[in-house]
């Protein structure tokens, strides 16, 4: 709770994955990749509930040993690719008994967030009285560098450069949304159905947090990170 007001965190996991079977529950650095997720939401000092919502049976198993809250399971309809991360939200306030100020929604394939990315995040969106806040990073490449090809095989600028900009310097500041958090008011999510619009403020995270596990490359490079955190942490706790 921060400032009187209460928060529900949802941690979504479904079963059916297709670019990497099991996703949810692949093994990363030695834990589960849902594991690191649950793990960095109970160390949070705001966040008063945190559920899975899944579909899964050995998902949910999985994260209960974690000791992750498990209210309910999805019905499988909110758990096909066509789905957007919307719905489960939506299901999720609708099926708990309680009534929370603020919802956040945590991805479990952003297994690099730390706790002090979703607390200062709630942060950010309620004492700036902002409906919504959500992580963003810098991308790899500016949209100024990048082209599409024509029927041709011509390149094409996806956006038009102004004043014929050459120099990196010169180049106005993009973000992307990195997936690691959301937070939003919860009847403002509710009557909007969404996390982006107009009004969203953005809480901005080092690329070095912000992978996004889409395929088994991402996967690799998490397992490197969080391996070498964690033995960093075992070294500077005196384990070693």
């Amino acid at each position: 709770m921060i400032i009187g007001k209460t928060i529900l965190a949802i941690i979504p996991a479904r079963g059916g994955s297709k670019g990497i079977p099991r996703k949810n529950i692949r093994h990363v650095a030695g834990k589960p990749l849902i594991a690191w997720t649950i793990e960095e939401a109970k160390k949070s000092k705001y966040l008063d509930r945190t559920i899975l919502s899944s579909d899964d049976d050995e998902i949910i198993g999985v994260a209960r040993r974690w000791n992750c809250d498990v209210p309910f399971i999805r019905p499988v309809e909110l758990a096909q690719d066509n789905v957007t991360g919307i719905e489960p939200v939506l299901h999720a306030l609708e099926t708990i008994k309680e009534n929370f100020d603020y919802v956040v929604l945590l991805q479990p394939t952003s297994p690099l967030r730390v706790v002090e990315d979703i607390d200062e995040c709630i942060e950010k969106c309620i004492l700036q009285s902002a409906p919504v806040c959500v992580t963003v990073t810098t991308p790899d490449k500016s949209p100024y560098w990048m082209y599409l090809l024509d029927d041709q095989g011509r390149l094409r600028s996806i956006m038009e450069q102004k004043n014929t900009i050459l120099l990196r310097q010169q180049f106005e500041s993009v973000y992307a949304l990195n997936g690691a958090v959301y937070v939003a008011r919860t009847d403002w999510f509710i009557k909007n159905r969404k996390f982006i619009s107009n009004e969203t403020i953005a809480y901005p995270m080092p690329k070095t947090r912000s992978i996004d596990i889409d395929t088994e490359w991402d996967l690799k490079m998490c397992d490197i990170v969080l391996s070498e955190r964690k033995y960093l942490s075992e070294v500077y706790c005196g384990k070693e």
